[in-house]
């Protein structure tokens, strides 16, 4: 989620026509008394998303198919019990989740040796590590969960998204209400509690009374996507850290805070994309920017130097965007015409640019978009890019196609591709298909 986070707001309307008349008013409320402003944050949740309702999701190790249908595929990494299937096996192959059956799922979400899913019901299920908010890499906790369990604390809170970020889980309710759980013991998030913490509190200050569309999690910090009465806008909270909360500064943030620099470059945000160490979002009219920690080129500006607050990806000037996704150092952007772009790191063969060409390797660091020419020649309209948003795992990649067919590359050492490697193999540099069929 992305990870886009890639959310199901497509949603929204249905949701909206079945609140009470009591909710509609609260919600109304919420919104500034404002029915406009209703109106603006149910097309704006739908401006948000892709039309298509099947996601792919590149975790840490383990990999989350979601078909149209909602039925949920796991394979990968699984020695938390993440890949749902009542044991510790990993899955080399996309397997489906048998105890989900009679529930469709909407939404998924990926950390380090844990899964969160989200129904259409507004019902949240998470299995793996038995913690909200354990650290990405080290000691494990003493409990894990190998099949899917209803969050019991979020169960009188209509859930449309839930992402993880290390430290902590973010969820946000069809109202509009971001809720975290977890990495407050500094009161980062605004409130005070304990890694091990299993209830949600709400996200406080100025998002309190602000309608919130799309949420993103990455290292440290979540960035929420807002609806005002004066247009699209981002919010960000925690860890500054190489600029990447888009302020102008590299402090932290306890309460969320309006990013200002889109009002200057005249952009009305649409998605937003958290990754460990950037960040990324397409306006309306299709343009990128980026900001944070620009090493190996991640941020697509031609060097590696950090930008503090958005700055337009100039080098994507021809291209009309519809979405992002970010990871570890890397960046994918996909256009209205199906193209993929990518830029930053080249570990793991995670770019997408398997060519040698002059000496350079499929390793190497992109500074700038270059088209992701593998995926041209599979003469498939993308439409999603999801990939690894990890510092602890090597990077895997997924093109999802418009017409649900999905490819991989990248690593592939835990089975999280879905397709067993040649021998001495621990990655592939080319994409290739995933025998399954999410449309």
């Amino acid at each position: 989620m992305s990870e886009l986070a890639a959310l199901d707001m497509c949603h929204k309307r249905a949701i909206f026509k079945h609140m009470t008349t009591q909710e509609r008013e609260m919600f109304k409320q919420r919104c500034g008394g404002s029915w406009k402003l209703v109106l603006r944050f149910i097309m704006a949740g739908e401006a948000c998303c892709r039309r298509e309702k099947s996601q792919a999701i590149a975790g840490p190790g383990h990999s989350i198919a979601v078909t149209t249908s909602g039925a949920v595929y796991t394979f990968g990494s699984n020695n938390s019990g993440q890949l749902g299937h009542d044991g510790l096996e990993e899955e080399w192959r996309p397997r489906p989740i048998r105890s989900l059956q009679g529930i469709r799922i909407i939404q998924a979400a990926a950390g380090a040796g844990r899964t969160m899913l989200v129904s259409d019901a507004g019902r949240v299920y998470a299995f793996g590590k038995d913690s909200f908010g354990e650290v990405e890499y080290g000691v494990q906790g003493s409990r894990v969960v190998t099949t899917p369990q209803m969050v019991e604390s979020l169960k009188d809170i209509y859930i449309v998204q839930a992402a993880i970020g290390n430290f902590f889980t973010a969820v946000l309710s069809r109202e509009g209400c971001v809720y975290t759980f977890s990495w407050g013991s500094d009161m980062k998030l605004g409130h005070q509690t304990e890694p091990n913490d299993v209830q949600p509190h709400l996200l406080t200050g100025p998002l309190e009374n602000i309608p919130v569309v799309q949420i993103a999690a990455g290292y440290c910090y979540l960035l929420a996507l807002a609806c005002q009465p004066s247009g699209m806008s981002v919010y960000s909270v925690g860890c500054g850290l190489g600029g990447k909360l888009g302020h102008g500064s590299r402090t932290d943030e306890k309460y969320p805070r309006l990013i200002e620099q889109f009002q200057t470059l005249n952009i009305q945000p649409v998605v937003v994309a958290a990754g460990a160490w950037h960040a990324a979002v397409v306006s309306k009219d299709g343009r990128v920017c980026t900001w944070g920690w620009g090493r190996y080129g991640c941020l697509g500006h031609g060097n590696e130097e950090c930008e503090s607050v958005p700055k337009v990806v100039e080098a994507l000037g021809s291209v009309k965007a519809v979405h992002v996704a970010t990871g570890d150092y890397t960046t994918f952007v996909v256009s209205d015409k199906g193209d993929v772009y990518s830029f930053g790191c080249g570990e793991s063969s995670s770019l997408g640019h398997n060519t040698i060409i002059e000496g350079n390797n499929r390793h190497s660091n992109v500074l700038s978009p270059e088209l992701v020419t593998s995926l041209k020649r599979t003469n498939e309209r993308v439409v999603q890019v999801s990939l690894t948003n990890s510092i602890y795992w090597n990077a895997h990649t997924f093109a999802l196609t418009e017409s649900g067919k999905l490819y991989a590359f990248g690593a592939g050492d835990k089975g999280q591709l879905g397709t067993e490697l040649v021998a001495q193999q621990n990655e592939r540099g080319a994409p290739e298909r995933v025998e399954i069929d999410l449309s």
